[in-house]
């Protein structure tokens, strides 16, 4: 008995799904409040899973051999709209790489009628983040606007839920005021901490590829920004 009690603590120590080898964990946080429409949505999740498809990313999640990254899918929207709609997921294999771009690309969008609640959506990514003892933990916000409803971040910052965390900000470019110097000053946070922009959603699959690759290997720099 005392062997088997052994065997199966040496076996748990040694699991994957331990956070002992976890280098990063990543929520990547998509705004689907209203100033998105339906085509706009469509090109954010097919975007984002088929960055996990190239080989580039897949290079960068599994060069590391005994070690890995954790990812979850957020969406955001108005007040009391913020939905985990992908498990987190430890990105080990080639084989769980294509289910996790599979969960991305299949997930419905539940509402499109709520404001930009930018603020709440980055308290709702940090409660998932806190528990992960990961090296690192990142959150990745995508919008297209500034907080227009409710509390910012400012003050959720302020209440300590960022604490040992980054923030980076993916602008998408288009509306009235230009959300970009709002994302530098209010949204990225935290060591390393960059935003970049595209100029709208066709090319947001090529800018999220570029934030993906800076954040899990820090040192990619192909595109200054």
């Amino acid at each position: 008995m005392r062997a088997l009690v052994l065997s199966l603590s040496l076996s748990l120590i040694a699991s994957p799904a331990i956070a002992s080898d976890c280098t990063l964990a990543l929520v990547l946080a998509t705004d689907t409040s209203s100033s998105i429409d339906a085509q706009e949505y469509a090109a954010q999740m097919e975007g984002l899973a088929e960055a996990f498809r190239t080989p580039d990313l897949r290079a960068a999640l599994l060069g590391n051999r005994g070690v890995h990254i954790r990812a979850t899918v957020v969406h955001w929207s108005g007040y009391k709209h913020q939905e985990q709609v992908v498990p987190w997921t430890a990105l080990t294999s080639p084989g769980v790489i294509d289910g996790f771009a599979a969960q991305i690309e299949a997930v419905p969008r539940r509402h499109d009628d709520q404001a930009t609640s930018l603020g709440k959506g980055l308290e709702f990514s940090a409660a998932l983040l806190r528990d992960q003892p990961c090296d690192r933990r990142i959150i990745d916000l995508t919008g297209d606007g500034v907080n227009n409803y409710g509390i910012g971040p400012d003050y959720f910052d302020e209440r300590g839920d960022f604490e040992g965390m980054t923030i980076n900000g993916l602008v998408i470019r288009g509306a009235m005021p230009d959300p970009e110097p709002y994302f530098r000053e209010k949204v990225a946070r935290g060591p390393g901490a960059f935003v970049m922009a595209a100029g709208s959603y066709t090319e947001y699959a090529e800018a999220i590829l570029e934030k993906l690759l800076r954040e899990i290997s820090p040192r990619y720099t192909k595109i200054e920004w």
